[in-house]
């Protein structure tokens, strides 16, 4: 018997932060989302999809990249079609990385941050890492798959002083 919950379907992750001070290097963030196994829900990631990535089922698209914060509206937008991704995943995991190629930047180096989660014109979760200024890294949210298949968010906000590389291996990892 299939459930009658329909669960999150799709998803639309956006981001978005004020342009760094003239005189001073850009501040670039990124959406990261890590993909986990059903048979290792906290092991390595699957695969990830970030700048310049999409997922290879293509369920999982960046659709806007940004590597300045200057524009109108949002900077980036990732979408998630968790409805279509195969029973193969379980779990995937959302977060926002800072890149550090022109010096350290903490959040709280970058103005007006603020990413959000939404399904439709429903806000599902919203965070402005204003807890975690001295992170260069963080997880927001996760997707779990329910054992009936439908997937639910769960808020995961978590700082990390890590390049985005390393980021990217330890944002799955389970919190205790």
């Amino acid at each position: 018997m299939s459930s009658f919950n329909k669960g999150i379907t799709k998803v639309v992750v956006t981001l978005k932060w004020d342009p760094s001070p003239i005189g001073t290097a850009a501040s670039d963030l990124d959406i990261v989302a890590a993909t986990y196994r059903t048979g290792d829900p906290y092991g390595s990631p699957a695969y990830l999809v970030h700048f310049g990535s999409r997922s290879p089922d293509g369920t999982i698209t960046l659709n806007r990249d940004s590597k300045t914060g200057q524009g109108f509206g949002t900077d980036e937008e990732m979408t998630l079609e968790l409805d279509r991704l195969s029973e193969e995943y379980a779990r995937v995991v959302l977060g926002v990385a800072i890149q550090q190629r022109d010096g350290r930047k903490e959040f709280g180096d970058i103005q007006s941050t603020l990413v959000r989660i939404l399904e439709g014109h429903t806000e599902l979760l919203s965070n402005d890492f204003a807890t975690l200024s001295r992170a260069t890294a963080a997880t927001v949210g996760e997707f779990v798959r329910d054992t009936d298949g439908t997937w639910e968010l769960r808020e995961t906000v978590r700082g990390f002083d890590a390049e985005p590389a390393e980021f990217a291996q330890l944002m799955g990892v389970r919190q205790d």
